[in-house]
């Protein structure tokens, strides 16, 4: 699954970026929408595009682009009706399907579907945002910064700058702009956008369908998994986003989405628009083998023994497997990821490949004495930054995996600003307001909590901290630990459970109804969680930000050597989150020797996998009674009257591109992308033409379903379907 995955971050971190110089190989590339008609327009129609680059992206006329949304700010949709119809993942949609499910409406296990409008769901939290229109910006970033400043006094100025250009470019308007930073900042874009927050659930196939071959199948190919659920947006009376209201009324796209029932055939053109979360295709080789000998297996190992807690309590209560589905699933698909990764960079030999283009460049460099002096010196950097990173690498994983890994502690953890609201002087009005956020809060933390599955959770993920962290570095609660509980965290448990408010209801209700900054400062759990991100802060967090900030201008450098180096060349930047294009065709995949895989899967294929004894390969009978009548009537393939249920592409895409639309050289839909390919999870470092693939679900499957299989034919009428 490509859904991106979220981390709690701490306030004074820095992301580490990735080196993105590169020439584009056959379908590779993530490229702006905005620059396609510069870069791309005459390679895409001779691979088959029959659009202008006006009809894909346009800032006056509606376009393709005005259809794509960001769903939930970590996946990507796009509006297939006229009434604001959303289609995205199954995975996607997850969290909000177990929002509305219950033990006696389970729609996780039975699947949902409205009848009509009035039965739709909202959601509160979740947002769709559109792009109105992005610009180039690098200009006025740049001149505004003086030669010679020191890295932090640059960052602080780039950030001033591009918070001045956003503000400035939405004054009087509803839209919210931000503008990011590009290949390692040395470009700028400025991206303005529309965000809606009433989106109500519509449709969704049960996880028979919806993740059918579950942990199993997942990354893998073939696949045979229905990866797709519906929503709508909803908007006020005028057309403009509100929060939800029953006097809202169903959104009018600027454009959508025509649906082909024509099918595909090998070779054909694909396009993927979405919003790809991030990639590190050219990081260096020290930054590879750091994620090959440090960072991934340390968040394998936190996360394998963090899903076996719930697992084993997943498998005994209904209850708690309602309530961790989705914590689970992410979970475990990044887990899944981690260890294909490690397994795709040595396979690939990825380390010894960054080696060999490193050397090239010192070649350039050694060329030229002016060159020799400005960029001499970067690669011997990189390797004494990496060496220092090497260090604290593994301390802030664990502070990140583990310590925030209880849910107890990550509750706790998001009420510091609520508490320092409550102990100032603040007016009645921030404090009301706070109390609610409090509350929303709250409720999300509840309804999907189990005490005693968290308690496990607890005692391991700070039993693996405590006995990694070199006791000089011990904060105080550990010391409390070891003098106190004799270094047993299940006893130190027991107290904090029986204590805390954050693991029960009844007594965080209490506090709502008299609250007191000193009660949340006395909690054992706020007390745990800001013990250890203080020592961290205190003892690592100075090291830490210079690692990062030496690695911040490094980057910078050796990419603004790459730009002048490859200054002839096409070039793409990592994805960043930002709307982004990429092209390719339909192709089979032959991923090693005498393995070769067909293009598409059929629904043959989900009745030869079925298991009624594993839940992963569970088969609904409804299903089953349709595949044997054959009755596929207008979704069944032309040629082989098969009914289609996945197919894979070459296009290049990464998490976040979890429901993005697959489009022909039409524009299209063909299919919603939902997964990359095991013998590729490397691919986020670097890509392979002849292995990667895009696994989509084919729009027939997913009409099909919507009508022959949940009777939901009148969301079938709403869409522009070309036959």
């Amino acid at each position: 699954m490509l859904k991106k995955t979220l981390y709690y971050f701490l306030s004074f971190s820095l992301t580490i970026t990735s080196l993105k110089p590169h020439i584009a190989l056959a379908d590779e590339g993530m490229w702006l929408p905005m620059l396609i008609k510069r870069l791309n327009y005459e390679d895409m129609k001779k691979k088959g595009l029959r659009l202008t680059p006006e009809e894909i992206y346009s800032v006056n006329n509606s376009s393709i682009k005005d259809a794509i949304v960001n769903f939930g700010n970590f996946c990507t949709g796009e509006v297939i009706s006229k009434d604001g119809l959303v289609l995205t993942n199954h995975h996607c949609g997850y969290d909000a399907i177990q929002y509305h499910s219950t033990i006696e409406k389970d729609y996780l296990t039975h699947g949902f579907w409205a009848l009509n409008k009035s039965d739709e769901l909202p959601t509160p939290g979740l947002t769709v945002t559109f792009l109105i229109r992005m610009e180039d910006v690098t200009q006025q970033v740049l001149n505004s910064i003086q030669p010679g400043l020191r890295t932090e006094a640059r960052l602080n100025r780039i950030e001033k700058i591009s918070d001045s250009i956003a503000k400035q470019s939405v004054l009087n308007t509803h839209y919210h702009a931000e503008v990011k930073s590009f290949f390692e900042n040395n470009e700028f874009y400025l991206f303005i956008y529309e965000t809606f927050k009433d989106i109500r659930l519509v449709g969704a196939p049960p996880n028979s369908i919806g993740k059918f071959g579950g942990d199993t199948d997942n990354w893998m190919w073939p696949r045979h998994t229905g990866d797709f659920s519906l929503f709508r947006i909803y908007c006020a009376p005028d057309g403009r986003p509100a929060e939800y209201s029953k006097d809202n009324v169903p959104y009018t796209p600027k454009y959508h989405l025509p649906i082909s029932l024509k099918g595909i055939q090998k070779n054909d053109f694909t396009m993927v628009l979405g919003y790809p979360g991030s990639t590190q295709r050219y990081l260096c080789s020290e930054g590879v083998k750091l994620a090959l000998e440090q960072s991934n297996p340390t968040r394998i190992a936190i996360r394998e023994k963090k899903l076996s807690i719930m697992k084993q309590d997943m498998d005994r209560d209904p209850d708690v497997k309602l309530k961790y589905a989705s914590k689970y699933a992410e979970i475990s698909n990044y887990y899944k990821y981690f260890i294909g990764q490690n397994q795709g960079l040595r396979k690939l030999k990825v380390v010894e490949r960054k080696i060999a283009e490193e050397a090239k460049f010192t070649d350039w460099v050694n060329s030229d004495e002016r060159r020799k002096q400005l960029y001499g010196n970067i690669l011997n950097e990189y390797k004494k930054v990496y060496e220092d990173y090497r260090r604290i690498n593994r301390i802030y994983i664990y502070l990140e995996e583990a310590c925030f890994g209880p849910d107890l502690l990550s509750f706790a953890w998001r009420t510091n600003n609520i508490t320092t609201i409550l102990k100032l002087s603040s007016s009645s009005e921030e404090k009301n307001a706070a109390l609610e956020e409090l509350k929303t809060i709250a409720n999300n933390h509840f309804k999907n909590y189990n005490a005693d599955t968290d308690k496990k959770i607890f005692i391991a993920m700070l039993q693996m901290y405590y006995d990694y962290l070199p006791e000089s570095l011990y904060p105080s609660v550990f010391k409390e630990v070891k003098k106190k509980y004799k270094g047993d965290f299940n006893k130190y448990a027991q107290y904090v459970y029986s204590k805390s408010m954050w693991c029960s209801e009844s007594r965080f209700r209490d506090f709502l109804a008299n609250p007191n900054a000193s009660l949340l400062e006395k909690d054992p759990a706020y007390i745990i969680i800001n013990s250890i991100v203080d020592s961290f802060r205190e003892n690592v967090g100075p090291f830490y930000s210079a690692v990062l900030t030496r690695l911040e201008k490094i980057n910078n450098q050796y990419l603004h050597a790459i730009l002048e180096m490859r200054k002839s060349d096409k070039l793409y930047p990592d994805a960043n989150f930002t709307m982004r294009i990429t092209y390719g065709s339909v192709q089979d995949c032959v991923p090693g020797d005498a393995i070769h895989y067909n293009y598409y899967t059929r629904l043959d294929g989900i009745m030869m996998k079925e298991d009624s004894t594993n839940e992963e390969f569970i088969v609904p009978a409804k299903l089953k009674q349709l595949y044997m009548q054959k009755d596929y009537g207008r979704y069944a393939d032309r040629v082989n009257g098969h009914l289609p249920v996945c197919f894979i592409t070459n296009n290049d895409i990464t998490g976040g591109n979890s429901g993005s639309p697959v489009i022909n050289g039409d524009g299209h839909l063909i299919g919603v992308a939902f997964d990359g390919n095991w013998e590729a999870m490397s691919g986020d470092i670097i890509f392979e033409p002849n292995l990667q693939r895009c696994i989509a679900v084919d729009i027939r499957y997913v009409l099909y379903i919507i009508d022959k299989f949940a009777g939901a034919t009148h969301l079938i009428n709403e869409m522009t379907i070309i036959e």
